[in-house]
């Protein structure tokens, strides 16, 4: 439940409320561990792996240093999106039962067979892979080396899995969000660049977007729309090509239901299609299906209140994440 303290507080942004939770959390677990730069909500960087849940830390590093992730910016933060992502998906990568409910849930579908994705640090199957951007280089971001990093200077989704439903394989890219909001465009310096990149990858019929709407590329030159659009030009180019045999490519959309900023519709030229970023990004897609948004409290909202025997995992994230349980 929210405490007094915090129902005072609901005039606060979500972030800002998120904030405040979090450095309590670091001062509460960790003290004198954070703190960097004199910002209680930031670990010193040699202690980044406290941002991790316990039961994964271990893997988690040994897991970017042996697929050559690139840890995102600040991955000390605590309100690191890459890190809660993490947090709340690692521990499931070798349990495929649970991670089969929580697909399931997400797509409105019954409970399918997980594939699995790769090999785990231990050598193990995992059936989520993160920072994911494709076995080759789909949109043209390799440069002349045609060498890309997971998770750093390509379209790379936070995390991805791949799934076994009604007799076909198809493969779910995840994009994690927690307290992102966003108003500006994009840096114009680099449109040029964009524009070579993608232009012929954006609508149909080589690409995710209709073209009857009088669109630009430059009208997605604003986040999350710039993202949103990286992300299904990736699900796209993945199911044409069949990449592992796929037959059905989507995305995954999960960011907390709190966070009303985030939804805000930023680029002038969407604004006549909607309030409501994530329900405007999918109506301009050719199939709307292969685009989902989803909460993050309806996903995991109920498998931690019936974990299965991952007690750790789901006490952690109730502690951690308290928006996964407000009462208002």
């Amino acid at each position: 439940m929210i405490s007094t303290d915090e129902k005072s507080s609901t005039a606060l942004s979500f972030e800002s409320r998120e904030r405040n939770r979090q450095t309590a959390y670091f001062d509460a677990e960790f003290p004198g561990k954070n703190g960097y730069k004199k910002m209680a909500f930031r670990l010193q960087p040699l202690d980044m792996a406290l941002n991790l849940a316990p039961t994964i830390r271990d893997r988690a590093l040994r897991y970017i240093k042996d697929n050559e992730i690139a840890w995102h910016a600040h991955s000390n933060h605590a309100l690191s999106s890459q890190v809660c992502c993490m947090n709340f998906l690692m521990p499931l990568a070798d349990k495929p039962e649970m991670l089969s409910r929580l697909v399931g849930e997400a797509l409105g579908i019954a409970s399918p067979e997980m594939l699995e994705f790769e090999s785990g640090p231990d050598g193990r199957p995992w059936f989520v892979g993160f920072e994911w951007n494709g076995r080759e280089d789909y949109l043209n971001e390799g440069g002349r080396q045609r060498r890309r990093i997971r998770g750093s200077n390509s379209t790379s989704a936070d995390a991805v899995v791949r799934f076994r439903h009604n007799g076909r394989n198809e493969t779910l890219l995840i994009e994690w969000k927690y307290t992102e909001s966003y108003g500006p465009p994009i840096a114009a310096k680099g449109n040029p660049t964009r524009i070579s990149r993608y232009e012929n990858l954006l609508f149909t019929p080589t690409g995710p977007i209709r073209n009857d709407l009088g669109l630009k590329i430059e009208d997605f030159f604003y986040e999350p729309f710039y993202q949103l659009l990286r992300q299904q030009m990736l699900a796209f180019q993945m199911k044409k090509i069949g990449e592992d045999r796929t037959e059905r490519v989507r995305v995954l959309h999960i960011a907390p239901a709190a966070n009303l900023a985030l939804r805000k519709v930023t680029s002038p030229a969407l604004k006549r299609f909607g309030d409501d970023a994530f329900a405007v990004f999918r109506s301009l897609l050719v199939l709307p299906a292969d685009f989902v948004s989803r909460s993050t409290e309806s996903l995991f909202g109920p498998l931690i209140s019936n974990p299965n025997g991952a007690n750790e995992w789901a006490g952690y994230l109730a502690r951690r994440y308290a928006f996964l349980v407000d009462v208002t």
